[in-house]
């Protein structure tokens, strides 16, 4: 493979991956914690785009427990775009030497 044809192809695949991101940041994922009681939705980029709490969990006795159930929502939908922005990126790297492990 030439220079040239390797340039080429990697400026597809910049577009490619450019579109991906695109497309990432208006798809979204739903984070729970505590049974469905916080509810967390972030985009495919990973930004947090909402939090939802339950009334009735809310005790002013217990902020503590409040806080880790929001945490757990948190990582929660922030690992679920990891996963799905990894998945829609391996489909435009493919199997390419130290770029699989990149996104």
């Amino acid at each position: 493979m030439n220079i040239q044809k390797m340039l080429k192809e990697a400026q597809r695949m910049q577009q490619r991956m450019t579109e991906t991101q695109e497309e990432l940041a208006s798809q979204s994922v739903e984070g729970t914690a505590g049974g469905g009681k916080v509810t967390v939705v972030a985009n495919g980029a990973g930004e947090i785009q909402s939090i939802k709490i339950d009334p009735q969990i809310v005790d002013p006795s217990d902020v503590d427990f409040l806080q880790e159930l929001i945490l757990a929502a948190v990582q929660d939908a922030v690992a679920k775009a990891k996963e799905l922005s990894g998945s829609a990126m391996s489909k435009i790297t493919g199997n390419l030497p130290g770029l699989g492990g990149l996104f």
